[in-house]
């Protein structure tokens, strides 16, 4: 079971981007451009080369990563179903539906290698390359139809697809990436966590999730409470082995996407709502993790 605290870090790294934004020379234009850089060039690289370096073999991995697909598409369904309930905001549900069943590629590559080593590495590559091209047009859809933008034009230009789509392709057909780029983009990709959370704090107005809070809740019950249950019912019924179970469950209980934040945004959207949830959500997984694996090993 991965250490309770895990993601306190994540959730520190919020809180000092909300205090330098606040009360330093480091204020709202500085963080203009930190979350451009962001979601422009760092996310992308994080993605693109976390996909790339992990070799996938589709065939063994069907089941898996059916589970997987299985899992993020009753998020994307319940998510998208909020918007049907009286009274909803329509910029407010585009703008924070995709917290409901994004996930943090980052933390979940860092704790699969925890819970299963190499073999969790690559089992979470698979998940990575077949959920967040789902995840992320799922995100841009409503966010491109509340905000007026062509949904086909917003999917081929946002960089978070096309560096995830280029990085499926190029892990299929057995890309190898050449030292000095790997180095590269390793180091490029390892600034986006500490940036893109930083930028996600420099955001933060907690009011905001006053707006709507009972939405919020919906989407907060979705992502920390429906989804884990979902993957553990997969999980027993199948029967799946050890370290798939481990890594499919831990999936489904990670918090949201960071650069779901930078997202809303840039699509103009209500970002201040999405850092918001961004940060219960980070603050929920710190104990809903370890209780979904632990529910895991109880029932197994």
């Amino acid at each position: 079971m991965p250490d309770p605290l895990i993601l306190l870090p994540d959730f520190a790294l919020i809180a000092l981007g909300y205090l330098l934004c606040r009360h330093t020379p480091l204020d709202r234009p500085v963080w203009d451009g930190a979350e451009k850089l962001v979601y422009y060039l760092l996310f992308p690289a994080l993605l693109f080369y976390a996909i790339v370096k992990n070799p996938i073999q589709p065939t063994a991995m069907l089941q898996f990563a059916g589970t997987g697909l299985a899992v993020v598409g009753c998020g994307i369904a319940l998510a998208y179903a909020l918007a049907r309930a009286p009274g909803v905001d329509r910029l407010m549900h585009a703008s924070g539906a995709q917290t409901a069943f994004r996930f943090n590629s980052y933390v979940a590559l860092a704790l699969a290698e925890r819970l299963a080593g190499a073999e969790g590495v690559a089992l979470q590559a698979v998940l990575i390359s077949v959920c967040v091209p789902v995840c992320n047009i799922a995100a841009v859809w409503p966010l491109a139809r509340a905000g007026g933008h062509g949904y086909l034009r917003e999917l081929v230009r946002n960089p978070l697809i096309v560096a995830t789509v280029s990085g499926l392709v190029a892990n299929l057909a057995g890309l190898q990436l050449p030292a000095l780029a790997a180095t590269t983009l390793s180091r490029v990709g390892a600034a986006a966590l500490p940036l893109g959370l930083m930028a996600v704090g420099a955001g933060l107005r907690f009011g905001a999730l006053r707006e709507a809070p009972w939405l919020a809740g919906g989407f907060m019950a979705i992502r920390h409470a429906l989804l884990p249950a979902v993957a553990l019912g997969l999980v027993l019924l199948q029967r799946l082995p050890t370290a798939q179970a481990a890594v499919l469950v831990s999936f489904a209980a990670m918090p949201t996407a960071s650069s779901a934040y930078v997202l809303a945004t840039r699509m103009g959207g209500h970002g201040g709502y999405v850092a918001g949830l961004v940060t219960v959500s980070t603050l929920l997984a710190m104990p809903g993790l370890p209780l979904a694996l632990a529910l895991l090993g109880w029932l197994r």
